[in-house]
């Protein structure tokens, strides 16, 4: 039927968490339709079908989008056992069930994107889309041109090879150095682990960007939700992006 949609797509569209958190909770058994538990990735559902979660009945949520600026110290999780601040605590306020558009490391600060839109929450942070951050980095000492060249070029991680769009130098201070660092992927503490195999080490990082989303002057703990016009230039940017050819390695 033409209002069918795949479960996991299903699941992001009422705030459950990204798509691929969707999946992992179908594959454990988490996710039942009309009273069966449903482990097939590819099942469809229809929208009069009743979807539960670990036992509670879905609801399809009205979409909302908030920027938050994360000050260090918080979490990018929506649970944490040891009762750590997290970044959906700064929206209170909020009754939908929201989640962080990918990660900002407990050290790092800076934009967020609070959503309960799975769909567009995985285009912005899948590679392929290729949608660019752009980071505030203060790194001890000052990196030569050459490094600076070494990560455009990229280097080696644990989890692949990674490297930076864009570098530019912006000044010292004392025995440090503030960078402007645009990456279009986002790998776990990526900048840090580029920085330390070129033995330097951050001592501050804020996100400043995501895709055309500025974070602008909004306080550090403070949250506002989208304009329109933000909303609409991150759609846009989704859609260019998809329309590229990934960047070889």
């Amino acid at each position: 039927m033409a209002d069918m949609e795949r479960l996991n797509k299903f699941l992001a569209h009422a705030g459950v968490g990204s798509r691929r958190h969707c999946e992992e909770l179908i594959l454990r058994g988490r996710v039942q339709v009309d009273g069966k538990v449903v482990r097939e990735l590819g099942t469809k559902v229809e929208p009069t079908q009743e979807v539960y979660v670990d036992g509670e009945p879905l609801k399809q949520e009205r979409p909302v989008y908030y920027l938050v600026n994360k000050p260090r110290g918080y979490l990018c999780t929506n649970h944490d056992p040891a009762g750590r601040p997290l970044a959906i605590d700064l929206v209170p306020h909020v009754p939908q069930r929201v989640y962080t558009v990918g990660r900002l490391d407990e050290d790092s600060e800076g934009l967020l994107l609070l959503t309960n839109d799975g769909d567009l929450a995985f285009r912005l942070m899948h590679p392929r889309f290729g949608v660019e951050k752009t980071y505030l980095v203060q790194v001890a000492g000052h990196p030569e041109k050459e490094d600076l060249q070494q990560l455009l070029k990229g280097v080696w991680l644990s989890d692949g090879y990674v490297r930076a769009r864009r570098i530019k130098r912006l000044k010292s201070q004392g025995e440090s150095t503030w960078l402007e660092i645009v990456l279009s992927e986002g790998k776990n503490r990526e900048i840090r682990r580029m920085l330390a195999r070129l033995k330097h080490k951050v001592m501050r990082l804020r996100r400043t960007a995501l895709g055309p989303l500025i974070l602008g002057r909004l306080a550090a703990g403070k949250s506002r939700p989208l304009r329109e016009v933000e909303l609409n230039q991150l759609r846009n940017a989704v859609e260019r992006a998809g329309r590229k050819e990934p960047h070889a390695p």
